[in-house]
């Protein structure tokens, strides 16, 4: 596979306005996701910014920017507009979506994504999952659980529903972490579709995927990484980087 990492970020974040330039040990927080990405080495990368002040930190950092329609609705629409302009003739065939809030995120995150969509043929979309912190997390609509159909032992599997509701009866409760890695034609298809019923009432926008019909496949990783949300996400990511 031929895979481009690409960050979508924009400044009018309804939590946290500002973030992607928020201070995080001395480096804006998209400068220390752009890094991350790097680190993993599984392919270019590039930030998709809704805002002018983006491109203008990743690139004072060496990065690579587009700057992207700041009326796009959504991260998926702003890689795909960013893609249009990074690889007009379709090289890169599949494209992996990294949340420009996760300034500590590692290189086998990402590379789960690769793996999965190289693996399993029936794979259109890969993303990686966590067990839960606490039985908290059970009843918390914040925390987004994924129904996976796992092996006993399997370190993945198929995906059959994504939901914020309480999860009953035995076994583990799957985190959902929101990376995503498409295949291209995928990531099209899913752009090309309006917002669906089921995923209107969850406001989960994985769930058009599974409704257009399209394979989503998790693997498990050990740990999530930080990701800043809230005030108090980012002042946690900062005591991170102090212990770096």
């Amino acid at each position: 596979m031929n895979p481009i990492v690409i960050i979508p970020a924009r400044m009018a974040a309804t939590r946290l306005p500002g973030k992607p330039l928020a201070d995080i040990g001395g480096q804006p927080m998209i400068v220390r996701v752009l890094r991350a990405a790097q680190a993993a080495a599984i392919g270019p990368v590039a930030v998709a910014a809704g805002d002018a002040e983006i491109v203008d930190a990743v690139r004072a950092a060496g990065g690579q920017a587009v700057l992207t329609d700041p009326a796009l609705p959504s991260g998926s629409d702003r890689i795909l507009a960013a893609l249009a302009e990074l690889d007009p003739h379709g090289r890169h065939d599949a494209v992996i979506n990294l949340q420009g809030d996760m300034p500590f995120v590692q290189g086998q995150v990402l590379s789960a994504c690769v793996e999965l969509l190289a693996e399993q043929a029936a794979c259109d979309i890969a993303t990686v999952v966590a067990g839960e912190d606490s039985e908290a997390d059970r009843n918390n609509p914040d925390v987004v659980k994924a129904v996976l159909a796992l092996a006993p032992g399997a370190v993945a599997g198929k995906a059959l529903y994504f939901t914020r509701s309480t999860l009953h009866g035995p076994g583990p409760i799957w985190r959902h972490i929101g990376i995503y890695g498409y295949r291209r034609a995928a990531l099209e298809r899913f752009n090309a579709a309006p917002p669906s019923p089921l995923e209107l009432r969850e406001k989960l926008e994985q769930l058009r995927a599974l409704e257009l019909g399209l394979s989503i496949w998790a693997a498990k990783i050990d740990k999530p990484p930080i990701s800043v949300d809230t005030p108090a996400d980012l002042e946690r990511a900062r005591a991170a980087a102090e212990g770096l």
